[in-house]
């Protein structure tokens, strides 16, 4: 790829930055290793470090990736993993945004179907998804019904399915 200088920043508040090639080959390079360095990054895309630094900060700022550490909870003492549908009455976003504060709910997504909400959440035991699910989860208001699959195993899990 032709050398280019670090693309101004995005304008704020834009909610789908348009991603070209650098930016995409990038993507998937930390998909591969969110740890590669700046260095390598710019080598592997033809950018000097300075541009894929910029270019890495532009795309953490617009939420197009996080550069997290995965980990598997059961090595970290969680021992139960579960998918809770939600049927709601009333405002579907209040909902959403309350769940979303519990720390053990790891993601929360709006769906059509049978649920209008599905999160996942990582916890303890089953007395962890117990006090969870009638503490925290059943009294928040506008949640009409619950349905929680448990995981009995985690069979495939990855992050890495690159971009369009």
């Amino acid at each position: 790829m032709a050398h280019a200088e670090p693309r101004p920043a995005r304008p704020a508040g834009r909610r789908h930055p348009e991603l070209d090639d650098a930016d995409k080959a990038i993507i998937e390079l930390l998909q591969d290793d969110g740890r590669m360095p700046y260095t390598k990054l710019a080598a592997s895309v033809g950018l000097s470090e300075t541009a894929v630094r910029q270019r890495v900060q532009n795309l953490v700022d617009d939420n197009v990736v996080q550069i997290v550490a995965v980990t598997d909870p059961l090595r970290l003492g969680f021992h139960r993993q579960a998918m809770v549908g939600v049927r709601t009455e009333g405002d579907i976003r209040a909902v959403a945004d309350t769940l979303a504060l519990i720390p053990e709910i790891d993601y929360v997504v709006f769906t059509s179907g049978s649920f209008d909400l599905l999160f996942e959440l990582v916890c303890e035991d089953d007395d962890h998804l117990l006090t969870l699910l009638n503490d925290k989860v059943r009294s928040i208001p506008g949640v009409r019904s619950t349905e929680t699959f448990t995981y009995l195993r985690l069979h495939k899990q990855t992050y890495a399915w690159g971009t369009r």
